[in-house]
């Protein structure tokens, strides 16, 4: 299974948000330059994971984005639920003629739902808490 770069980048994007103070506000610009993708790109993701509540968009000439809900309340298989298509194979009678015959569509879709209970498990504060190699390549320490 893979998921796709607006997930995964939205997952990324969430950890940094994650590593920063709770208040503070950084910027779409700020995300895309860490991670070296589109900006057009990480504007529909934030947009959909701010729908979705787990970035909050702040307007204004002092805005920017950050967390919309703390970290240990964010769970990564919700988030991937939400931002995943999760059609992992196209099953239709238009499709495939032995869709009313096939078992694969069923196994997949339990190994599907197996891979997305053991996301349930882990919170975004699982993904950065006390990950200071993580930290130190999102943010860099500011000379004094």
């Amino acid at each position: 299974m893979q998921l796709t770069s607006f997930t995964d980048y939205g997952l990324r994007a969430l950890m940094y948000l994650a590593m920063l103070p709770p208040d503070e506000l950084t910027s779409i610009t700020v995300v895309t330059e860490k991670y070296g993708v589109s900006r057009n790109h990480m504007v529909k993701i934030i947009h959909r994971m701010s729908q979705a509540g787990y970035v909050e968009a702040v307007r204004g000439k002092n805005g920017g984005i950050r967390l919309g809900r703390p970290a240990d309340e964010i769970i990564v298989g919700e988030v991937i639920r939400a931002l995943e298509p999760l059609q992992i194979v196209n099953c239709g009678a238009d499709n495939c003629h032995i869709t009313p015959a096939c078992r694969l569509k069923n196994a997949i879709a339990v190994a599907a739902e197996a891979f997305l209970a053991e996301l349930d498990k882990h919170t975004l504060q699982d993904m950065v808490s006390g990950n200071d190699d993580l930290r130190h390549l999102l943010i860099p320490v500011r000379p004094s």
